[in-house]
């Protein structure tokens, strides 16, 4: 910001520049814009600066397409594959692509909502210099502010990811998930689950407070409605006692409650709750009749977390110890619900819990962060079981990165 003299004092200079009136004009327009019109005016805006052929491409739910939103003034071409795309490889790496053409260029630039991703923004300038660039990330950081709060009250979001029918059971699931991937400095999480359009009883749930993550696998028993019912009963009553802030033995309980007064002591969700110091790496869970899960260190199965555990929640266990471990910098842990290691393969034996540690052991480093890993995990799981899933497969990653005094935006002063 540039500053003027003045006798006796100095005036900061307050003056519209072309960057803030372009992102300024988007601002102010999409404050009450109805959400069917906020492409064409994207399109407009993007025009202005010299822009053209603008899309909208949002992730599909199987997780394997970019998908052009449709609208006025939009290009609509064919989904693109995630794998493989100069768009895909911007969504996954999170940065923008440049694409030379014969009349220009063509960017692709990731729509981030924090650290997940609302999809990828393309647009052809001409040419294209740093001054360009610039602007063009923040154009799409705002484009992604403004989908998001949009798509809380239209469903033409939802309809374009969409590619094939979904089950009643899988609409609810899908409204219960948190963001798939979130990722800051000291950690970062990454989920996934199948099959996307008929899910039912698999879900997962965190939140990040303060220096504390919080997250929970469950898998409730049963199949579509009754199924996905129960697993929102559980992770209402889980997030009801994260949020009032006691303990795992606590929560626990609280969730069994919960299950055991709806539902009857013959039904059931096996759940394992955890809690990660993201400034010492220290990790605490209680497992409720879960599979165990895994340590990965410097990419490889160290070893499974075998502890105590409980009965599943809804059957009146007893108050379950907490396990912990200290993790060190760069350790993963691994959740998933039996549906990953019950599932036969084209030859009708067992996946079993080696086979899913010598998927992992052997998965090459993808460059993309989290949001990579957890997708090339799931498509590489899925293909050793024969590229279906019978069951709900669920998979957590989460990935302690180390403390604050490593990274620059530590948590406490």
């Amino acid at each position: 910001m540039e500053e003027r003299e003045r006798p006796g004092k100095k005036v900061v200079d307050r003056s519209e520049g072309f960057g803030e009136r372009l992102l300024g004009v988007l601002l102010d327009r999409a404050h009450e814009m109805p959400p069917q019109l906020i492409a064409p005016m994207i399109a407009d805006e993007v025009a202005g600066i010299g822009g053209r052929e603008v899309s909208i491409l949002l992730q599909d739910y199987a997780r394997e397409l970019l998908v052009p939103l449709p609208g006025r003034r939009l290009l609509v071409g064919e989904p693109e594959e995630i794998a493989g795309s100069p768009a895909g490889t911007a969504f996954l790496r999170a940065t923008p692509v440049e694409v030379a053409q014969a009349d220009g260029v063509r960017m692709y630039l990731p729509l981030l909502d924090g650290s997940d991703e609302v999809g990828v923004l393309g647009l052809t300038l001409d040419c294209v210099d740093d001054d360009d660039r610039r602007l063009m990330r923040r154009l799409a950081s705002l484009v992604a502010d403004i989908l998001v709060t949009k798509h809380a009250y239209t469903d033409r979001f939802f309809q374009a990811r969409r590619r094939e029918p979904m089950s009643v059971a899988a609409e609810m699931q899908w409204s219960l998930l948190p963001p798939l991937t979130m990722s800051v400095p000291q950690v970062a999480v990454g989920g996934a689950v199948d099959p996307s359009y008929d899910i039912a009883g698999d879900s997962f749930d965190y939140a990040l407070n303060d220096y504390i993550l919080h997250a929970a696998v469950i898998d409730a028993m049963g199949h579509a409605l009754d199924a996905a019912t129960m697993a929102t009963v559980a992770i209402g009553a889980y997030r009801h006692a994260r949020r009032a802030g006691i303990s795992l033995p606590e929560t626990y309980l609280y969730m069994d409650q919960a299950i055991a007064e709806q539902f009857g002591l013959d039904h059931f969700v096996t759940a394992q709750m955890m809690n990660l110091d993201i400034t010492t790496g220290l990790f605490q869970w209680v497992n409720a009749g879960h599979p165990v899960p895994l340590l990965i260190r410097k990419r490889h199965v160290v070893r499974q977390l075998e502890s105590r555990t409980t009965l599943p929640v809804g059957l009146g266990g007893e108050r379950p110890s907490i396990s912990q471990l200290q993790l060190q910098p760069g350790d993963r842990i691994l959740c998933y619900t039996d549906g990953v290691i019950e599932e036969r393969d084209v030859h009708g034996q067992p996946f079993g819990e080696e086979r899913l540690i010598r998927c992992v052991n052997r998965i090459e480093h993808v460059e993309g962060g989290m949001r990579a890993e957890a997708l090339r995990l799931s498509q590489v799981l899925k293909q050793e079981r024969g590229g279906h899933t019978s069951d709900d497969a669920t998979l957590f990653l989460i990935e302690w990165r180390g403390n604050p005094a490593n990274h620059p935006a530590a948590l406490h002063e």
